[in-house]
């Protein structure tokens, strides 16, 4: 049995943002120790045919940290010692915020997934800039950037501005999340011209490479629309998608009745459905989010049209070796279906 395996009970009996920090402080605490090394070699899948280029960049393997995980950029080294590919750090305000009350976070234990209506709490760019600025790790970090609670929509685009040049100097990609459903005013910025708007401004403010992180509860016609600012304002990709309002008559835990967004496994046919959607449309690359636990789960996303992926309850699941059997798993993968490497098998079920 894994260490985790055995520690997961006891995780479990904590509510899961306590569980939550305690993970965090002993994450911080091992990163700058020499445990950090013995853990890098022994989590990574060192392998040039995980290898992707995508958005301008370099990801040593597809498996990426989504936001949320590390909200406040405290610990990217961890995490890349964990083996994860590239780390999103997140969702990101202009100023600090607190967030909704406790409690905001709820597993779903007989679904592997969560709810979470945490309302983007965080310490501000300021402070996350400055400490991507000081942190080097070898795998790209990007920052999802949102809108602060008491901005209203009009005056959204600005203060996505303010959020990018305060986290500018120390991040690799940057993500626009218009598509949060834990924090108000969202909805108003997911209709066309709010959309145009925010991202017209952000690339004329120079923020590249730009991608922008779509809802799982759009309609078709409002995905198209999205779909056409990308190509209009020559976007760099695509994350697809966020936790869904949405609650599948599957769910069997007493907690799917909470408010929030729900992520993990129950929307993982969802998800990949919607990157295939946008993955048939669009040439940019596609990061695929959305109940991926294991190698089979990211496959079928890349088979789909990821070319990355992503993952943040499968985590809570899974424990910290996750992102090394994924690779693991893909390589397993990608031998028996005659690929030489994954980009090869991006998009292989819509060619």
């Amino acid at each position: 049995m894994s260490l985790y395996s055995l520690t997961k009970p006891l995780l479990f009996r904590l509510p899961p943002e306590t569980a939550h920090s305690i993970a965090h402080t002993l994450l911080r605490a091992f990163q700058h120790t020499p445990l950090r090394s013995l853990v890098q070699n022994r989590f990574h899948v060192s392998d040039p045919r995980l290898e992707i280029d995508a958005f301008g960049q370099t990801f040593p393997n597809p498996v990426g940290l989504a936001a949320g995980f590390d909200k406040n950029a405290e610990i990217p080294p961890a995490m890349a010692a964990l083996g994860f590919g590239s780390i999103e750090v997140g969702g990101v305000t202009a100023h600090p915020q607190e967030g909704n009350p406790r409690p905001r976070m709820f597993r779903l234990r007989e679904d592997s997934a969560l709810i979470n209506r945490m309302g983007l709490n965080n310490q501000g760019a300021s402070t996350v800039g400055a400490r991507l600025a000081e942190t080097s790790v070898d795998v790209p970090v990007g920052v999802n950037i949102a809108k602060s609670e008491h901005v209203d929509p009009e005056s959204a685009p600005e203060d996505y501005c303010l959020t990018y040049e305060a986290v500018a100097g120390g991040a690799d990609f940057f993500v626009v999340n218009i598509s949060c459903p834990n924090s108000q005013g969202f909805e108003a910025l997911q209709n066309r011209d709010s959309m145009a708007a925010i991202l017209g401004a952000l690339k004329e403010r120079g923020a590249a490479p730009l991608l922008v992180k779509l809802s799982p509860d759009l309609p078709e016609p409002a995905v198209d629309d999205a779909l056409a600012i990308v190509e209009e304002f020559d976007l760099d990709g695509i994350v697809a998608t966020n936790t869904t309002t949405e609650r599948p008559a599957s769910l069997r835990s007493p907690n799917r009745a909470e408010e929030g967004g729900l992520s993990g496994k129950p929307i993982e046919a969802s998800a990949t459905r919607m990157v295939r959607y946008v993955a048939e449309r669009t040439d940019v690359p596609v990061v695929g989010v959305g109940g991926v636990e294991t190698a089979a789960d990211a496959y079928r996303k890349i088979r789909a049209g990821a070319s990355l992926v992503q993952l943040y309850t499968g985590i809570v699941y899974q424990g910290p070796t996750v992102a090394r059997d994924i690779n693991r798993g893909l390589l397993e993968l990608l031998d028996r279906d005659g690929f030489e490497c994954v980009g090869d098998a991006v998009g292989a079920d819509i060619r």
